[in-house]
């Protein structure tokens, strides 16, 4: 989940990202919704280098990784242990029961940064990251297997300034699993039913009309936005040679600077782009 500041001039600025390196244990016990092939982990480790490298090397940012933990097999997967944004950050309580752990090195690595911490304390909520679309004016959060209710209303009661809104996810792990912000009033949605029923809903719950780039593959869908000062709209995407439709969609933004990024690897468990990182605005330098 980006942290995002606030106002809209200032959607997707970023100042910090934490990630996490990958541990061997993923390959065989990381959670996954589909029997599948088995996760090649010198490629997974290689595809995990180039994202971090874009994020510090391209972009410049300051990129906090934490050490792989082999008893936690998605710990690489971030994004879902804390909502961030402004200077607030949500420790959620994972959906998956084997997760909930990896939110202590997140607590202490956000915690260093001097973000106000909010912990989901409340053992009837679940919440994943992975379920939360900020579009800098407000929040969608995805109702799933990971994400119930009450998780959502504590996010609400988080962050009191922004409207928050619900979406059944029905056929997909996550909300981010078919969709994504892909500029300040853009929506990246997939094409497949679901994905667009769940768009009709966002629409037809948020006061706003958002401007929207469907792509062929809902996976394709998930990319990650950043506006750099230097760089202008930044988007990491998925790479041509993995959906070469969906890359053709990406290419048409025309205002961006695009990077494509495959993630073969971790797509094998339900890993998508924003799942690797979260991303902080600090006002100032620490």
């Amino acid at each position: 989940m980006a942290g995002l500041s606030g106002g809209l001039a200032a959607f997707g600025r970023c100042t910090h990202a934490v990630v996490r390196a990958l541990p061997e244990s993923l390959c065989r016990q990381a959670l996954r919704s589909t029997a599948g092939p088995e996760v090649d982990f010198a490629r997974a480790e290689r595809e995990y280098q180039l994202y971090v490298g874009v994020l510090r090397g391209k972009l410049g940012l300051q990129v906090l990784e934490l050490p792989a933990d082999e008893s936690l097999p998605d710990c690489v997967f971030v994004e879902d242990v804390a909502v961030v944004c402004e200077e607030t950050a949500l420790l959620t309580r994972p959906g998956a029961p084997s997760r909930r752990k990896e939110v202590e090195a997140m607590k202490r690595v956000l915690e260093s940064l001097n973000l106000n911490i909010v912990e989901m304390v409340d053992e009837n909520a679940t919440l994943d990251g992975g379920d939360v679309l900020f579009t800098g004016r407000e929040f969608f959060v995805g109702l799933s297997k990971r994400t119930n209710q009450r998780g959502a209303e504590i996010l609400a009661d988080t962050f009191k300034d922004y409207a928050v809104s619900t979406v059944p996810v029905h056929d997909s792990l996550h909300l981010k699993s078919f969709c994504s912000m892909a500029g300040p009033n853009l929506i990246a949605i997939g094409s497949s039913e679901a994905a667009q029923k769940a768009l009709k809903t966002m629409q037809q719950m948020s006061d706003h009309r958002y401007d929207k780039l469907t792509v062929p593959d809902d996976a394709a869908a998930n990319c990650v936005y950043l506006n750099i000062p230097s760089k202008g709209h930044v988007l990491l995407h998925r790479a041509p040679e993995e959906y070469p439709e969906s890359a053709k969609v990406f290419e048409k933004l025309k205002d961006h600077m695009l990077i494509p990024i495959a993630n073969t690897e971790l797509e094998k468990v339900d890993g998508s782009l924003t799942c690797c990182s979260v991303l902080i605005n600090k006002a100032s330098e620490l």
